[in-house]
């Protein structure tokens, strides 16, 4: 037998961080990180110690914590990931209140209509749609899997969003909405934190070269698919928010703004049309 303590700091040891041991442990006993604190003498099975090994030994190779747990928590919302999804960022909460704040502002009657493009796990939509019920919600992905994932995220919270296939704007032909977001790739190809990010999707980090390529194609469909006065709101890398700021003057877009994240850097940036 091993007890907690001793296998939190074996963990520690073999290059673990703290908390993501902690967390990993929690999970396959099935307590909550302030019981292992508290509970440091307490003796850990064979099977535990084993099961708790092997997934340490995959958050070594790389694997984020939530795909190990299943679990990541966005904006209050406890939602389903894996590796056919990206993992949800604290810095992708400052797009949702951000969405919700001009929300917040539109008239009661009609339903704002809103569309979270590349929904992946649903994050976003899921984020906005409890936060403003009488949102009339809508998601496209490219992918059938991350789909897959946004559907039962919704189903399991509750929420209805309407999930659609295909690229951005590609499956929307004909319809305009009140409010238009998206956390979409922006990462530069030869960025060298792509390594860090290998078990991730690679389609939902990088759209290769510069980075600005699916940024580009979404302010250039936005005017088709926005209602006057519709807003753009986008998420972007820390040192695109004066490209992303050019493209929507150049699509003609009016009252440009930028947000900044929990760190201060310009995450998202957006317009009117």
């Amino acid at each position: 037998m091993t007890i907690l303590d001793a296998a939190l700091a074996a963990a520690r040891t073999s290059g673990v961080e703290r908390l993501d041991a902690q967390l990993l442990l929690g999970h396959v006993l099935g307590r909550p990180r302030a019981w292992l604190l508290a509970h440091g003498e307490a003796e850990l099975s064979d099977a535990d110690a084993a099961r708790f090994a092997g997934l340490l030994a995959r958050r070594r190779a790389g694997e984020p914590v939530a795909y190990l747990l299943g679990t990541k928590e966005f904006h209050g919302l406890a939602l389903q990931v894996d590796a056919r999804v990206l993992v949800p960022r604290p810095d992708t909460e400052v797009l949702a209140d951000w969405a919700i704040e001009l929300l917040h502002g539109e008239p009661a009657s009609p339903a704002p209509s809103v569309v979270d493009l590349g929904t992946g796990s649903g994050a976003i939509a899921l984020a906005v749609k409890h936060a403003c019920p009488r949102a009339l919600l809508t998601a496209t992905d490219a992918s059938a899997d991350a789909l897959a994932v946004a559907g039962a995220n919704a189903a399991a919270l509750g929420l209805a969003v309407e999930l659609l296939h295909g690229s951005w704007w590609q499956p929307l032909a004909g319809r305009r909405f009140h409010l238009a977001l998206s956390n979409p790739p922006y990462i530069a190809g030869a960025d060298p934190h792509l390594a860090a990010l290998a078990a991730e999707p690679p389609a939902a980090l990088t759209p290769g070269a510069d980075g600005l390529r699916a940024l580009r194609e979404i302010v250039a469909g936005a005017a088709a698919h926005l209602a006057p006065g519709g807003w753009l709101l986008l998420e972007h890398g820390y040192d695109q928010a004066e490209a992303v700021r050019q493209q929507f003057a150049q699509a003609g877009f009016a009252d440009v703004q930028t947000r900044h994240d929990l760190a201060g850097q310009p995450r998202c940036s957006g317009s009117r049309r």
